[in-house]
């Protein structure tokens, strides 16, 4: 399993590689992400193109991963100032139509590789269509975005309806990449981040962005022992992944029923039908 951190920071990037992160990602998404989010709680960045450069300095044999805006008119520049800064991977969010994908795959004409950002309802309906596109590595579901598209009140209500599911085997008959979302510390949550894992074993998931409550420490106390206890944290997470690998096929589906059940009753809590 990969784990992706997201940082602009180039110290931090490095202390996370050498944790054992495998993908760093820059995000230098913003065009229209406060009208989706703001209000919300959720993080918009405050990366910068520049950001690029640096973090490929401090962390050249780690992979780079850069999500850069919903296509328009001006994607192809950053899909070039992505690449020519060190880039291994182009992340496109927000896009509803195969054309969005294709162009940018032209765009990056096989210097990077390229990974949609599922999380639109239009993207999802036409998902046949482009996970075969020539180019495409990866297929990650954002179900941040992707939940409120589709009417839910808790962000995993398409993990426990089938939806991703969907994704997954539909990725991996094209022989795609697949991940999601995003995983919190393994025993918090309304979804711990332990029945978060499982579920990405379950389905082949290789990849999950860690949420920002594994470095809360470093953003709320800076002064603290932060860099202990994130590596303490990541180390959980791996043993807690090699456990998991190793569960029976009754295990699997126990905990299947688990994510279910509690994805729903978190649902009811936030006063909508759950799946």
């Amino acid at each position: 399993m990969d784990w992706i951190q997201i940082t602009n920071v180039p110290e931090f990037a490095a202390f996370a590689v050498e944790c054992g992160v495998a993908r760093i990602m820059v995000d230098l998404e913003r065009i229209g992400k406060q009208e989706r989010q703001g209000g919300l709680g959720t993080f918009i960045s405050d990366h910068r193109p520049e950001d690029v450069a640096a973090v490929r300095a401090a962390v050249p044999r780690a992979h780079l991963l850069v999500r850069i805006n919903p296509w328009h008119a001006q994607s192809a520049a950053e899909v070039e100032h992505a690449v020519r800064h060190g880039a291994d991977s182009v992340m496109l969010p927000m896009f509803e139509q195969p054309r969005a994908l294709q162009e940018c795959a032209r765009a990056l004409a096989g210097r990077a590789r390229l990974v949609a950002l599922l999380e639109t309802r239009g993207a999802l309906d036409s998902l046949d269509a482009w996970a075969g596109t020539e180019g495409l590595d990866e297929i990650y579901v954002g179900l941040n975005d992707l939940h409120r598209q589709l009417g839910c009140r808790f962000m995993f209500e398409p993990l426990a309806d089938g939806t991703v599911e969907r994704v997954a085997r539909t990725a991996q008959a094209h022989g795609r990449g697949f991940g999601f979302g995003g995983i919190a510390r393994l025993d918090e949550g309304l979804l711990p981040g332990r029945v978060v894992l499982a579920e990405h074993l379950r389905l082949g998931s290789g990849s999950v962005i860690l949420s920002r409550t594994f470095n809360r420490e470093m953003i709320e106390f800076p002064d603290s022992d932060w860099r202990s206890v994130y590596r303490e944290q990541l180390g959980r997470l791996r043993h807690c992944e090699s456990v998991l690998r190793a569960r029976s096929p009754e295990e699997i589906e126990s905990d299947r029923l688990l994510a279910r059940d509690l994805i729903r009753k978190a649902s009811l809590a936030l006063g909508t039908p759950g799946s």
